[in-house]
């Protein structure tokens, strides 16, 4: 079994189609489909029409239940500069889609116990990083019963052990803060309890184009995703 793990989407259409071609048999998406990016419904729609299970990102919280993102200082203006052009992108549908999705998942694979959640497993809006200091991980982390937890939010790829428990960020779709400009995801291979971080090409000029026509604040956005930070 091979769980592809995808997060941050962020309206980026093309770079949601080139990592769902990733060999897989199920997905898990980590959340924040919205903001940021031109194509927030296709998103959307894809996820909804293939069943791909969503945790609720807390962008996709602001979106769909109209209060602060809580995001970072660096892009939260913004968040709230294209909150506008997604609201004007989704139907009432998709904002009901948002709201209810679900705060996190678990599986079981084999004798592995696998905890999904967005920021950390006790909030959307916490950072696990690389370099998070352990004593904060531990305490972001009690009480949940898992050997992996796998997150997303930060839009930085890692695979890191804090005690006995794995943690793993895929990294961001369409929206990568680590410098790589490609697309980013990971697969979990049941058989072989092994984890890869794998990138994606896509055309990133056709998406800075749609942007440039359609967006506000369009030569930052479009400057964001050619550094890839």
């Amino acid at each position: 079994m091979k769980f592809l793990i995808i997060s941050d989407i962020h309206g980026n259409k093309d770079a949601l189609d080139a990592v769902l071609s990733v060999p897989h048999d199920e997905v898990i998406c980590l959340g924040d489909l919205v903001d940021y990016g031109p194509d927030p419904s296709e998103c959307i729609e894809l996820l909804k029409n293939e069943n791909i299970a969503t945790i609720k990102g807390n962008h996709d919280n602001a979106v769909a239940s109209k209060v602060d993102c809580g995001c970072g200082y660096k892009y939260k203006h913004l968040s709230i500069a294209t909150r506008e052009y997604t609201w004007g992108q989704l139907s009432i549908d998709h904002m009901d889609y948002l709201r209810g999705l679900p705060l996190y998942i678990e599986k079981r694979a084999g004798q592995k116990k696998i905890h999904f959640a967005h920021g950390s497993p006790r909030s959307m809006y916490e950072y696990i990083k690389p370099d998070t200091p352990e004593a904060d991980v531990l305490e972001m982390i009690e009480g949940v019963d898992a050997d992996l937890i796998i997150i997303g939010h930060s839009h930085i790829p890692f695979i890191r052990h804090v005690g006995d428990v794995a943690i793993i960020n895929p990294g961001s779709v369409g929206q990568p803060r680590d410098g790589d400009v490609r697309a980013s995801c990971a697969v979990f291979d049941t058989q072989t309890q092994s984890v890869q971080i794998i990138r994606c090409e896509y055309d990133l000029d056709l998406v800075c184009q749609r942007i440039v026509e359609n967006m506000p604040h369009a030569d930052e956005l479009v400057d964001i995703l050619k550094r890839g930070y």
